[in-house]
């Protein structure tokens, strides 16, 4: 898909990294001419329909497919009595996901007839339409034999355990117990997070064209066109190269996407067999049996000295799986890297319930484990009776806290300072109902937040033709975060060109090598490929002309270039170990105001002042901060799936009852970029900003709700049962 800046409003003048551009898609999105995976066209176009699994666990004893194959338009029903035979149902069993997050293809499908989750996809219903597709999936009857399941993480505890991968980030140093014996202040608690789910605007769907001559176009809701070709390629026995995967527009995803959803394996599979182009799209309540952030449990002792200086850290975590397969998250380190302690403990471990396997979503690991222990560093602030915010200035080290190396860059210091000052934390007292905003109970509250900077192997070309037309390519994907506009912004900035003169080719996996969007690391990766692309025209243009170009010439000199164009490929990989640390920091800044009658809880203000390096675009890095607070404040009061655990079953599947912040949820909230110069981080300075902002936000919340009404609650979210 190339996308060019052809309506650029305040784009029309040369850019350069540090601007506030508008996305170059924006008019394409906003007057739907920019094309998702359900919406792409093909010729004889079949529609699958998944039906989904009844119980919980057990086994399918019968399946009645002919009332469903006697409906008009039906062609066929997939189950796993007659799908055809692929590699992919001889893949072992899988059993830690991998360190691409979770990037492998998962447990085959319609395999036999064992159920392992409620909604698990058991037949796929393909039609002429897809009302005909639908209406045949209506009239499937399963009957089952039925298994105990358990889908409640705190009855899993005693199954606890450690999965291989994991056991590494499990610390023990100094001694503990003796230094929260001594210790002026202690707390000892266990705070809980409930299961979240994706909820996307683009539900996943995926369009299989067939072209009859052994070549597949998939056109999949994804975070990466070559991770999602790997995975299919390997699960159906085809070559890479015979498989087209395109992610050209994608609306949203917050991790869900690292590979493929079931609808895309479904549709490869009634592709293959029907020989016929198919579309499989979710449902909104089928999206709740696709993937979901853990439920979390973390019990931890913390302990400090009269100055507030951390003496012993304990952090035992434990978060849900499936039992179909393991998934697992860093969630215990952070704290330990952005608070050095000598005394420190930190446990993690899985425990299996009878639900889909869960999947990264928005700073996975961080969002849960960060948020939990600065929810208990509050307490523990309140312990030693001391400010919040004091704590975490006298434990703000610039160097990792495990691994002991210094950060390339750490700005956080500077974050806390300017972010109080902003929000007005001097004003605030300290003691919890002490603040009132009219008839309700204020509070305020304030946090931490941390991620990591990350660069990975990712390459870029660059093409100037004879029009003075600088085009960028990449099998990049923008998940909504800007992708597009940025590589355009820093193509442009990289020769001087007017942002008009970019062309932008993403999201097809042909295209030169991009990891996925995901980890806040494409505009690090991705960005610096490019830059040096350009930086490779424009040695070449300079070479042409025997020094200094100016844009005006750029197109003459292309013309006397062999084939009548200049191009350049550059490739960037992970830095090699140079002993420094890279993340990224934030301050979080929250007001809540709670209805003392009814404990209703507002959050009138939220302030993020954030330390990412470099910023290449103010108004989409800004952007991306503020839906990370957004969801935020879903983690800390409004998000959770409930289940009827006696079925199993999670029964809020839609955006009726699984509640996720509206416009009249959000208030005053306020973005602040601190300067942060680093040369270190990655090619461009840039660290990014996608996972950042949610991490912090739920416990600045969380914390501004306990001095609002001197309730410490410790499992999210803070909904008004937990409150009355």
């Amino acid at each position: 898909m190339t996308q060019a800046a052809e309506h650029p409003g305040r784009n029309s003048t040369s850019p350069g990294i540090g601007t506030p551009l508008n996305r170059i898609e924006g008019v394409a999105k906003v007057t739907g001419q920019a094309r998702y995976a359900a919406e792409h066209p093909a010729e004889g176009l079949l529609y699958g329909v998944a039906v989904c699994a009844g119980i919980a666990r057990g086994r399918i004893r019968s399946l009645d497919t002919a009332g469903t194959l006697n409906t008009p338009g039906v062609v066929q029903v997939l189950t796993h009595e007659n799908r055809p035979h692929v590699p992919w149902y001889e893949a072992p069993a899988h059993d830690d996901d991998d360190a691409a997050g979770n990037a492998k293809p998962p447990v085959p499908l319609l395999l036999d007839g064992a159920i392992m989750y409620s909604g698990q996809p058991i037949a796929l219903v393909v039609a002429e339409t897809f009302e005909a597709a639908r209406r045949g999936a209506m009239q499937v009857e399963a009957a089952y034999d039925t298994l105990p399941h358990n889908t409640m993480l705190g009855s899993a505890l005693a199954q606890r355990f450690t999965p291989a991968a994991k056991a590494q980030g499990n610390i023990v140093r100094g001694d503990t117990q003796a230094a929260l014996d001594d210790a002026a202040a202690r707390i000892d608690s266990r705070y809980e997070l409930a299961m979240e789910h994706h909820n996307p605007m683009e539900m996943h769907a995926t369009t299989v064209q067939w072209h009859g001559d052994g070549r597949l176009t998939v056109h999949d809701k994804n975070q990466g066109s070559q991770n999602a070709q790997r995975q299919l390629a390997q699960a159906f026995g085809l070559e890479p190269d015979s498989i087209m995967v395109a992610n050209h527009h994608v609306g949203g995803a917050f991790g869900s996407g690292l590979r493929p959803g079931y609808q895309a394996y479904l549709a490869m599979l009634a592709a293959l067999m029907l020989k016929r182009s198919v579309r499989v799209v979710m449902t909104r309540q089928q999206m709740f049996t696709h993937v979901h952030r853990p439920a979390a449990t973390q019990e931890m002792r913390l302990a400090c000295d009269t100055r507030g200086k951390l003496q012993a850290m304990e952090v035992i975590a434990t978060t849900s799986t499936a039992r179909i397969e393991t998934y697992t998250e860093n969630l215990v380190k952070w704290g330990a890297i952005a608070y050095p302690c000598d005394n420190l403990r930190l446990d993690y471990a899985v425990a299996p319930i009878d639900t889909p396997t869960p999947g990264n979503m928005r700073a996975p690991g961080a969002a849960t484990g960060v948020n939990l222990l600065e929810m208990a560093l509050d307490e523990l602030a309140y312990a030693n009776g001391m400010d919040p915010l004091a704590l975490r200035l006298v434990n703000c080290s610039d160097v990792d806290g495990i691994s002991g190396l210094p950060f390339t860059s750490k700005a956080l210091k500077k974050a806390y300072e300017t972010g109080a000052e902003r929000f007005g934390w001097h004003r605030r007292s300290h003691e919890p109902r002490s603040m009132r905003n009219g008839m309700e109970l204020s509070g305020w509250g304030m946090a931490t937040g941390i991620w990591e900077a990350l660069v990975l192997h990712a390459s870029a070309t660059a093409t100037l033709d004879t029009q003075g037309i600088l085009t960028v390519r990449s099998a990049a994907s923008d998940i909504g975060t800007g992708t597009y506009t940025i590589m355009a912004q820093i193509a442009a900035g990289a020769l001087g060109l007017p942002l008009e003169r970019v062309r932008v080719e993403i999201g097809e996996s042909p295209l030169p090598d991009s990891p996925f969007a995901g980890g806040s690391a494409m505009a690090a990766s991705v960005g610096a490929a490019v830059h040096r692309a350009c930086k490779g025209i424009a040695r070449q243009l300079s070479e042409l002309a025997g020094g200094p170009v100016g844009s005006n010439d750029m197109a003459k000199l292309a013309a006397r270039a062999p084939g009548g164009r200049i191009e350049a490929s550059a490739t960037v990989d992970p830095p090699q170990e140079d002993g420094k640390a890279r993340n990224t920091h934030s301050a979080v800044f929250a007001e809540v105001c709670v209805d003392e009658r009814l404990s209703v809880i507002r959050v009138p203000r939220l302030l993020a002042c954030v330390a990412a390096g470099r910023i290449i675009n103010p108004k989409t890095a800004r952007s991306q901060v503020l839906g990370g607070l957004v969801m935020g404040m879903g983690m800390a009061l409004q998000e959770e799936a409930l289940f009827d655990h006696r079925l199993g079953r999670i029964m809020n599947h839609n955006l009726a009852e699984y509640h996720v912040p509206c416009h009249a949820d959000v208030h005053d909230m306020e973005v602040i970029f601190v300067d942060e110069p680093d040369g270190l981080a990655s090619p461009l300075g840039v660290k990014g900003v996608g996972e950042i902002g949610i991490v912090g936000a739920a416990a600045a919340i969380a914390n501004a709700v306990h001095h609002a009404t001197g309730k410490r609650i410790r499992t999210l979210p803070i909904t008004l049962d937990k409150l009355l």
